[in-house]
């Protein structure tokens, strides 16, 4: 197949995941009226119909939903050996796209951000904010950070945290003015702040544990966000309790803006890990990346 041929592969991939040619065009750098025409003259040579076009988007046919299952493998092995190119060269380089949420980038990211990047400035790291546990594989992404707990088994999972524990917290000023609750029974009389992951998920339910037995309460509030960052900040704010990584917590309960209750009900957990497919991720970049953030132990 000639280089053109190739190219015009990766528009039509372009396309259906963009959902539109002018998404597209500006991820490309190339206009929408080009690669129009690029799709014209594929869907010419191969006889086939192979996106729907309506006047909002595009989406794939059926035909094209067989070529996007063939090719996208076949492009990521490419594109993975493309990168492996770089043990070639003397620094690491290359970009990385990285899915986790704001508290992760917060609590294991920043700390080590600067010195990372100012070490390997060949590196560009595309972090995207994502609540809604997507799947790295099929988005694409290098890795991911979740709590250990919820990776699964056929990934390889490091450390870029220490354990882990969320704990509820709320302002002086509220607690004062509603009381410190005693037992997580009673939290149903309290004003939570609450987190939904997904437009179309559950409200996560805050965990506890008593005498080895762990159990939940749905607490209810006026506020919903699908942001830890938003949650902590309105507990600071005064408008009710929050549920949050403790960590995130600390720095407002030194400087007494937030006041940790019911810690006892509140166990350690394994805490936050990038994870990704053990068939990938061999580049020099990403390597470099994951020794920057891997978790040392202090006793290591």
């Amino acid at each position: 197949m000639t280089i053109n041929k190739l190219d015009d592969l990766q528009v039509f991939l372009a396309i259906a995941e963009a959902g539109s040619f002018v998404k597209a065009a500006a991820k490309l750098g190339l206009s929408a009226s080009a690669l129009s025409h690029k799709m014209r003259g594929l869907e010419e040579r191969l006889g086939l119909r192979l996106l729907a076009r309506t006047t909002r988007n595009v989406s794939p046919t059926e035909a094209g939903e067989r070529l996007i299952t063939s090719l996208q493998p076949l492009f990521q092995r490419i594109n993975q050996e493309v990168d492996a190119l770089g043990e070639l060269r003397d620094t690491p380089a290359g970009t990385l796209r990285i899915s986790c949420t704001d508290d992760q980038i917060e609590l294991c990211i920043r700390p080590k951000l600067n010195k990372f990047l100012r070490s390997y400035p060949d590196i560009t790291v595309e972090f995207y904010v994502d609540y809604g546990f997507s799947n790295v594989v099929t988005e694409r992404f290098d890795a991911g950070i979740r709590l250990g707990e919820a990776i699964s088994q056929d990934m390889i999972a490091i450390p870029v945290g220490p354990e882990i524990r969320l704990v509820v917290v709320g302002s002086p000023a509220y607690l004062q003015a509603n009381g410190m609750p005693q037992t997580p029974y009673e939290l149903t009389s309290y004003d939570c702040i609450d987190i939904r992951h997904k437009p179309n998920g559950n409200i996560y339910a805050w965990e506890f544990e008593e005498n080895g037995k762990e159990f939940t309460v749905r607490g209810q509030g006026q506020l919903v966000f699908n942001s830890t960052m938003h949650v902590l900040n309105a507990a600071v704010d005064g408008i009710g309790l929050a549920y949050v990584p403790e960590p995130l917590a600390e720095p407002y309960v030194a400087q007494g803006k937030l006041i940790k209750v019911l810690t006892d009900w509140s166990n350690y957990f394994p805490g936050f890990h990038l994870y990704y497919p053990n068939r990938r991720q061999n580049s020099p970049a990403f390597k470099a990346f994951v020794d920057a953030f891997r978790y040392q132990h202090e006793t290591d």
